[in-house]
C-alpha cells in the first residue's frame, strides 16, 4: 500500500504533525495485517530479539512518509537504528517503533502495535499508536487532547481515578518479575492484575481501563515515546525511578525502569 504524493507539513502545526502520523500509522497496520494473513518468516536481530518482513515494511513506509511531507523533522526508526544506522535527532525528532510486541505478533496473538512519537527538548509532545489486530488506534498530544478511533468514531479519552475495590494493574507478559512487582505494590490495595505485551497496557490506562503498569526491565526510547504523549494527553504520566516523568535523548536511547499512572494512581 502506498500513500498519495506527500503534502508539506510544517515542523511546528502540531495538529497537522498528528494527522500525518496517524494516516500512517493507519497506514502501516493495513500493510502488517496483510503480511499477517499471507504469512511470514521470523528472524532473530543481534540482540536476540525478533524481527519479521512486517517490521521491515511498517518502519519503510512510516519512515518515508515522515521524511517526504517534513523534512525538517528527523525521523528515527527502531529496524534502522538495530543494523547501526545512527541519525543525529537534535531538538526534534520522530520515534519510530514500526511493530511493538513482535514476539507476539509472530507468535499469532493480536497485543501488538504501531508506534509514532514526536520528542522535542527531550519530551514527547504527540503520539499515535495503532493497535492492527483490533482496528484501533490512538492519539494524542500537547494541548490536543487524548482520543481512540475506530475507523468511522473517534472518542476522547481519558485515565480514571481507581475504582474503590483497588488498583487496576498491568504487567508485562514475557518481561515480568513477580517479586519487583510485589514490592512495588507493597502497601496499596490491589483489585487485579492482568498481563498483557507491547504498548497496549499503556492505552488501557490512558482510557481508563488500568491504573498501574509498572516495567522493570530494560526498553528503548521508541517503545515509549509515542504511548507517553498519549497518556499524558490523556491525564496520566510515565514516571521514573525517582518520580520524574521519563525523559529523551538518553544514551543509547535506553530507558531504565518506570511506572506508568493513572489519574490519580
Amino acid at each position: 500500500m502506498t500513500s498519495a504524493s506527500p503534502v508539506t507539513v510544517s515542523a511546528d502545526d502540531n495538529a497537522a504533525l498528528l494527522s500525518l502520523a496517524i494516516r500512517l500509522a493507519a497506514e502501516a497496520a493495513d500493510i502488517i495485517n496483510a503480511i499477517r494473513e499471507r504469512g511470514f518468516r521470523t528472524d532473530i536481530k543481534s540482540d536476540a530479539s525478533p524481527v519479521t518482513e512486517a517490521d521491515h515494511a511498517s518502519e519503510h513506509h512510516i519512515l518515508t512518509g515522515l521524511r517526504a511531507a517534513c523534512p525538517a523533522i528527523p525521523a528515527i526508526g527502531e529496524e534502522e537504528a538495530s543494523v547501526g544506522i545512527r541519525i543525529n535527532g537534535g531538538d526534534a525528532y520522530w520515534l519510530v517503533d514500526p511493530l511493538d510486541g513482535t514476539r507476539g505478533f509472530a507468535s499469532g496473538g493480536r497485543d501488538f502495535t504501531v508506534n509514532i512519537g514526536l520528542v522535542r527538548h527531550d519530551r514527547p509532545v504527540l503520539g499515535v499508536v495503532a493497535l492492527p489486530g483490533y482496528g484501533l488506534i490512538y492519539s494524542g498530544g500537547q494541548g490536543l487532547g487524548a482520543h481512540r478511533s475506530d475507523g468511522p468514531h473517534t472518542t476522547r479519552i481519558s485515565t480514571a481515578t481507581p475504582p474503590p475495590e483497588g488498583l487496576r494493574v498491568l504487567a508485562s507478559s514475557h518481561h515480568g518479575d513477580p517479586e519487583l512487582l510485589d514490592r512495588w505494590l507493597a502497601g496499596r490495595k490491589v483489585a487485579s492484575i492482568d498481563r498483557l505485551s507491547s504498548s497496549v497496557k499503556f492505552m488501557r490506562v490512558a482510557e481508563g481501563e488500568a491504573d498501574f503498569y509498572p516495567r522493570f526491565g530494560p526498553t528503548m526510547e521508541w517503545d515509549t515515546a509515542a504511548p507517553q504523549a498519549i497518556l499524558e494527553a490523556a491525564g496520566g504520566a510515565i514516571l521514573d525511578e525517582n518520580g520524574k516523568p521519563l525523559r529523551y535523548g538518553k544514551p543509547g536511547r535506553l530507558n531504565g525502569s518506570f511506572y506508568c499512572t493513572g489519574g490519580a494512581s
